[in-house]
Parts: structure tokens; C-alpha cells; sequence
């Protein structure tokens, strides 16, 4: 039995939700529909970005609306046109079985003429933006004197983005009687001000402690040097080849600057920051849904509202400047019930910052090493592999196979994956050898000190190489607690767990080597057979800085890397060369060339200060990697130092 059908919602409803594919609601849903379906009350209902907050009010609103009245009978207000045109196509969605009721979305940067004439036409539920619905109603073009429901969606986002006066104007047209369903990730002093204002003892739903994260991302942090920063954001791209992510920035230019390296060193990114068009953010945001753009580098403004599934990582290349923003970064991965990981690169002088995030969100992060260029090639290989064996065999190929035949015929078996694994693996090896290491020289021990936290020595670890990952449902805390329990080992004994789609990493100490290969490689899950080998790199050789059993408090960091998750990252732009036109991930055959520093773009691109120079930074290294012009067409122009 569907669990929706338990919250007393409509067959109708129950139908839509079918077609949808939804089977168990969230808990804010589970919550809220039943109390708003009772009776007609105020409701303020605190939970993360990516809860279900949308179909929390729109189920119960739907069920309320009268189709046969072609009057506005209800208000949802929304930060942003892009959440605007989402909330009102999930509506849409929702509704589908309810003969007679339309919804009409109201938004800046479109005809407010038509959009009044939508409205004419008969609009039950109106789906806004403060500031465009502010300006109908002052031009006459809309009339909510007589709505039965007011709806503030994502209220803090809002309120941080100067809507206050806006709102309190709406509120104020619309009628004492309505009922007000206020939604909320955190609770500011003026969203409960709002609150006190334009509401009659609401009723209070919180999903986990207010203003805490989520449980379903874990947080990171790399320190670096500042002018390491940008490198830093490469290696980690290649680390996690299943990347899909939003990278936040302070500022506009440090967005587009970081958004333009990217693309120059062959990653699949674009800019997303208030100085484009509504087409250029239209055009961008198609791209990112598609999974077309890996890397969204973003401002905080311009990426409010957007509600995207199954972004694996959110990368904060700056931290905000105030520090509750970063609740927000962090709810754009973790949604619907799937983890995420949002990183956060930082300098010695934002160690302190750390704390302070750690406070608010009720929860611990975790130290990371930048990972070394022979780690990065080794992750990079085995995905690699991991995608050959897994890749569909179309049967257009079987008439070009003789040739291809006669050609290999001479090589063996292990000659040719050898030779079919190199061709990609050459590139990384060669230059990476070539780098130094990224990591700070002082690597946050300060913070150990005060954890209580204890370097380990790298000769003392060693680090596994272990054939299942993601893809066997592990996350690196379900993994660590499968490997403790096989191999009865002890809290502590198993650390740098590193969970990528179909393999993972973890360390030991040296003493417990013997034992992890003879058990684990005559272990079976479901049937096949676990393979384990020792890594040639270490990890970073520090434990994992969680403080479990100490701390308290939600998922408490944790050493999970976080490859590919469900849905993962969908098909990239390529090059000619490599394994095909649509690969997911893997060796970056689409990249062009390489930079001096963990990237594979022409030229190192290290900032000379924390943001961007005006001009592109020289590179420190004369050795330049080959750089795969094919990818992107012909090489760019050298570009003119920009002016300020």
C-alpha cells in the first residue's frame, strides 16, 4: 500500500502521485499534508532545501481548491523566476487529474500583460515573485482580496534577498482570514517576525533541529594555500569522477573568472551570476538540468532557487560571507533522501570559520588532503575499468569488428586492456608525475590539538583498493561498519574510507594487512566475490577526523569521498579520442591538455591572491601538459588582460 494514501489525500492526487512515481513521503510531508488537509490553519514548517517542501503545501492546497470557482484563491510566493516556474510546473504535475483548475506563474523578465491576461482567463492558484506581484498589484492587473491561502515558500531565501517590504505589502492587500503556510530551511529573526505579524497561532513543524543540516550530506574541508585554491578545485573534480556540482563563489567576477578557467582547461562548467540575461540563466540552467554542464559555478544569489536532483557535491571555492548561507550551499545535494558531500576549500586565515559552520549546523566536518596526482590517476584508471565492463555493446559495432580484429589480432588478452587502459592513463601519468603536492604545509594540527585527534605516520598505513562501492548501496559509513564487522576490527582501525560508484579506498594500519586480504578476498556479497589489493598510495595517511562517540550530533563528518550516486552524471560533451561520444565520467579524454597543477587544461591557472587576478596567472612550471584542442574545437585566442 502507497504510504500517500495513508494522509488522507484524494484519488485524484493519489493517481498524480502514482504517475509521479513517488512511493514513501518525506517526513515534512508526512507531517504537514495530514494537518493541512484537517482544517484551515497558519502552519510554519522549518526543514532543508530538498525535502519535499513543495509537495508538503501542494497536495493539501490542490485538495482545497474549488475548480468551479475561476477566482484566485490562492498566493504562492517564491525567491526566484527559476523556483517560480518549477513550483508552478510541479503544481501543474500534481494536479493533472483535477479537471478545471489552473495555475499561472508571475515572474519578472516576462510580459506582465499576458501574464495579467493568464490571470483574467481564471487563475485558482497564482505562483509568484515578491517583486513582480508587487507590481501587478500596484498597477490593478491582479486582485488577492479575497484568497483563502497564502503560501511563502523558501521565506528565508526571500527575506535575505530584500523582499521584506514586498511581502508585508502582499500580506497586507490579502485578507486577515486566509490561512498562511509558511516554509522555511532556517528561521531568521525576520521570517518570525513575518510570522508574528501576519499569522494566528500556526501551527509548528520542524524536520531535524532548527537551522541544522541535513542528514544526508556529509561536509569536507581542504586546506591550501591561497594561491592553490583554483588547482585544488581541479583535483578534486578529478577525484570524484562522477561529479555533478555547484561551486559557489563571494563574487561575480571570481564567478565567471573561475567559471572561464574551467572551461578553458576542459571541464564541462558554465557561470551562473546576476550580470547574465533571463536567456543567458534560461540557457545555463537548461544545460545543468541536462546534465550537459558538470561543474555550476554560481554566486549565492543566483543560484537561490535552484532545485536540481541529484547533485553529488556542492564545492564552496570561497565561503560565503555570512556564515548561515552555507546551510543553503550545502541543501542543494543531499536531496530526496540521497547523500551528498559539500566541500569547502579554505585557507589558514578561514580555519576559524570552520567552528563556526560546525555550530550552526550541528554537525562535524572532516579534514581532507588534496589528493595527490598518483592517487588521482589510480581513482581515475579503475573508473575507467569499472566503465569498460559496464558499457553496452550496440550492435552496429559487429560490422566493423573484422577490422578492428585484423588489426589486434597479434596482441594478448592482457596486451591489449593494457594498451586500452594506456591510452588514456600515459597523459595522466606523465604529468602528473611532474606535480607537487597541494596540501597545506600546516594542515589545520591546531584543530587536531583541540580534537584531541592524532596524526597516524604514513608508513605505519596502508591503503586498499576494494571492488564495491555506491553501486552495492554502500556510503562510506555503511562501508566502514561492513569492513569493521568482517574483519572484527576495532573503531578506530579502519579510516580513509573513500566511497566511489563501483569501488572504494580505506586504510589500516600495517598490522592489520595480512588479515584484511585473507578475509575479505574470500568474502561474497550477493553472490560475487569481493577483490581486494593494496594501493600504491597512502590516503593522506591522517585518520579520519569525525570524533564519533565523542561529538554528537548528526552525521559527524565523515571520510566518505562520494563518487557516483544515484542518477550520477549524465553524458558530457567529448573529444574525437577516448571510448566514446557520451562516457560518464572516467579519464578526462574531453579535457583539453593539462594545467601545471592537478588539471589537464594548457597552462597552470593559480591565482595570485584568493579570487582571480585580472589577468590570467603564469604558471609555475614551463612543462606544459598536451593539450586536446579537438575537445572544444581550435584552440582559443590568448586572451587580453581584463580591465577592472
Amino acid at each position: 500500500m502507497n504510504k500517500f494514501e495513508q494522509l488522507g489525500l484524494s484519488e485524484s492526487l493519489l493517481k498524480a502521485i502514482l504517475d509521479l512515481g513517488f512511493e514513501n513521503p518525506t517526513e515534512v510531508q508526512e507531517k504537514a499534508i495530514p494537518l493541512l488537509l484537517e482544517k484551515d490553519t497558519d502552519m510554519v514548517a522549518l526543514a532543508q532545501t530538498g525535502t519535499g517542501k513543495t509537495a508538503a503545501f501542494g497536495f493539501p492546497l490542490i485538495q482545497k481548491i474549488d475548480a468551479n470557482n475561476r477566482n484566485t484563491q490562492a498566493l504562492i510566493l517564491s525567491p526566484t523566476r527559476e523556483l517560480c516556474l518549477q513550483i508552478t510546473n510541479e503544481i501543474k504535475n500534481y494536479s493533472k487529474y483535477e479537471k478545471g483548475i489552473n495555475v499561472v506563474a508571475v515572474y519578472g523578465g516576462a510580459s506582465i500583460t499576458e501574464q495579467a491576461r493568464d490571470i483574467k482567463r481564471g487563475a485558482q492558484i497564482i505562483v509568484a515573485t515578491p517583486g513582480r506581484m508587487q507590481d501587478m498589484i500596484n498597477r490593478g492587473l491582479v486582485n488577492i482580496s479575497q484568497i483563502n491561502y497564502c503560501i511563502l515558500d523558501e521565506a528565508d531565501e526571500m527575506l535575505n534577498m530584500g523582499f521584506y517590504e514586498d511581502i508585508v505589502n502582499i500580506l497586507s492587500t490579502s485578507p486577515d482570514e486566509k490561512s498562511t503556510w509558511l516554509f522555511s530551511a532556517t528561521m531568521p529573526q525576520e521570517v518570525a517576525r513575518i510570522a508574528k505579524q501576519f499569522m494566528h497561532d500556526p501551527l509548528e513543524i520542524t524536520v531535524g533541529a532548527k537551522n541544522s543540516g541535513s542528514a544526508t550530506v556529509s561536509h569536507e574541508f581542504y586546506l591550501v594555500n591561497a594561491r592553490d585554491r583554483y588547482e585544488a578545485l581541479k583535483r578534486l573534480a578529478d577525484s570524484n569522477p562522477d561529479i555533478f556540482s555547484v561551486v559557489f563563489c563571494r563574487t561575480k567576477r571570481d564567478t565567471q573568472a573561475v567559471a572561464e578557467k574551467l572551461i578553458e582547461d576542459g571541464y564541462s562548467a558554465a557561470a551562473l551570476h546576476g550580470d547574465l540575461s533571463q536567456a543567458q540563466r534560461d540557457g545555463v540552467m537548461k544545460s545543468f538540468r541536462g546534465r550537459q554542464i558538470q561543474m555550476l559555478v554560481a554566486t549565492d544569489v543566483a543560484a537561490r532557487g535552484i532545485d536540481v536532483d541529484n547533485i553529488t557535491h556542492v564545492v564552496n571555492y570561497q565561503l560565503p560571507d555570512e556564515i548561515e548561507t552555507y546551510n543553503h550551499r550545502s541543501g542543494r545535494t543531499g536531496r530526496a533522501g540521497k547523500l551528498g558531500t559539500s566541500i569547502v576549500i579554505v585557507t589558514k586565515s578561514e580555519l576559524r570559520k570552520i567552528s563556526s559552520i560546525e555550530r550552526i549546523i550541528k554537525q562535524k566536518f572532516e579534514e581532507k588532503s588534496i589528493p595527490s596526482g598518483i592517487e588521482i590517476c589510480e581513482i581515475q584508471l579503475l573508473h575507467l575499468a569499472n566503465k569498460i565492463k559496464d558499457t553496452e555493446v550496440d550492435s552496429e559495432i559487429n560490422s566493423y569488428l573484422p577490422a578492428i580484429n585484423n588489426v589486434l589480432e597479434d596482441l594478448t588478452k592482457e596486451e591489449l586492456i593494457k594498451k586500452m587502459v594506456s591510452v588514456e592513463f600515459n597523459r595522466f601519468i606523465n604529468y602528473y608525475k611532474k606535480t607537487r603536492d597541494l596540501s597545506s604545509q600546516s594542515s589545520g594540527s591546531e584543530r587536531r590539538e583541540d580534537r584531541g585527534d592524532r596524526p597516524v605516520s604514513n608508513s605505519d598505513a596502508v591503503r586498499y583498493f576494494v571492488n564495491i562501492g555506491s553501486r552495492d548501496n554502500f556510503d562510506w559509513m555503511q562501508l566502514k561498519d561492513f569492513l569493521k564487522e568482517t574483519l572484527d576490527l576495532g573503531r578506530d582501525d579502519v579510516y580513509k574510507v573513500d566511497v566511489k560508484e563501483g569501488f572504494s579506498f580505506f586504510n589500516t594500519d600495517a598490522e592489520h594487512s595480512e588479515k584484511v586480504m585473507e578475509i575479505l578476498n574470500n568474502t561474497q556479497i550477493e553472490g560475487r566475490r569481493i577483490n581486494v589489493e593494496i594501493s600504491k598510495n597512502d590516503g593522506g595517511g591522517r585518520r579520519d577526523h569525525n570524533n564519533r562517540g565523542g561529538s554528537g550530533g548528526g552525521r559527524s563528518g565523515g571520510e566518505r569521498s562520494s563518487g557516483g550516486r544515484s542518477g550520477g552524471f549524465g553524458p558530457r560533451r567529448e573529444s574525437s579520442g577516448g571510448f566514446g561520444a557520451k562516457r560518464e565520467g572516467g579519464f578526462r579524454s574531453e579535457r583539453s591538455g593539462g594545467s601545471s597543477e592537478g588539471g589537464f587544461g594548457r597552462r597552470s591557472a593559480a591565482p595570485k591572491r584568493e579570487g582571480f587576478s585580472d589577468r590570467a596567472p603564469r604558471s609555475e612550471s614551463t612543462e606544459r601538459a598536451p593539450r586536446r584542442s579537438e575537445s572544444f574545437g581550435d584552440s582559443p585566442k590568448p586572451r587580453r588582460p581584463r580591465k577592472s
